[in-house]
């Protein structure tokens, strides 16, 4: 029988929210073992002068516990 955690995550890109993502979970699997899923549960801009400088999503990161 697995185990397993949830742990959320912030990532961040300068070009669109699918980079954003794939760095999040880049970075999740550098630091977690057994990485199996990520969720997106939010997604927002960072807006200056009119124009998007950034984006960001917010995810569930879930794991397997050893």
């Amino acid at each position: 029988m697995a185990v397993a955690r949830v742990t959320e995550i912030i990532s961040s890109s300068k070009t669109s929210f699918d980079k954003a993502v794939a760095k999040g979970v880049k970075r999740a699997c550098k630091t977690l073992k057994n990485v199996e899923s990520a969720w997106v549960k939010d997604q927002k801009v960072v807006v200056s002068d009119g124009e998007i400088v950034e984006y960001r999503v917010v995810m569930k990161v879930t794991f397997i516990v050893e």
